[in-house]
């Protein structure tokens, strides 16, 4: 597989765990997950981590997964690459990882005492990889294997921080969040 196929692979496959965080940010707001409680003197998660936005968050991943799916033949022969169809398990797998990976750094962020929107890096970049790959392999480990080689592994380690950041970037230009990281 050449550089250019391997980068086309390895975005297409982690759409659904890329697009369920910037979905939650845009149909966010509401009811916080964790009703306002607190733990050790500080939110669990805050007010920034909604039900709406979860469940939209997540449903529009699972969703685009299908949508990948139904393209995936057209589009694989328009391109000439060869891209991987998603499972369900993946398909549902990818979406709800992210999110609970954002949830976990969340976390993670009140108990070092950071306040909401305050810049966490290095897990503000890899949190909801980390945790959609890890429900990947629990979900359907022979996908996981069989798509993520080597190659593709190291771009989506050097894609995804580029593109997590350039999307809070726009976001924050666009007003739809309060800080640009």
């Amino acid at each position: 597989m050449d550089v250019v196929a391997a980068l086309v692979t390895a975005i297409w496959i982690m759409l659904p765990a890329y697009v369920p965080n910037n979905v939650a940010v845009l149909s966010g707001g509401g009811r916080p997950i964790d009703g306002g409680k607190t733990w050790r003197g500080r939110r669990v998660l805050g007010d920034g981590k909604t039900w709406r936005g979860t469940v939209v968050g997540i449903s529009a991943g699972i969703a685009l997964a299908f949508l990948l799916n139904a393209v995936n033949g057209p589009l694989s022969n328009g391109i000439g690459v060869s891209l991987p169809i998603f499972s369900i398990a993946i398909a549902l797998a990818f979406p709800i990882g992210a999110l609970v990976g954002d949830m976990a750094a969340s976390f993670l962020k009140r108990r070092t005492g950071r306040e909401r929107g305050a810049a966490f890096p290095g897990v503000d970049q890899f949190d909801f990889l980390v945790m959609a790959l890890l429900f990947g392999v629990i979900a359907d480990p022979g996908w996981v294997l069989d798509v993520f080689t080597p190659l593709i592994v190291g771009i989506v380690l050097v894609v995804t921080p580029i593109l997590h950041v350039s999307t809070n970037v726009a976001a924050y230009h666009l007003d739809l969040k309060s800080e640009p990281w």
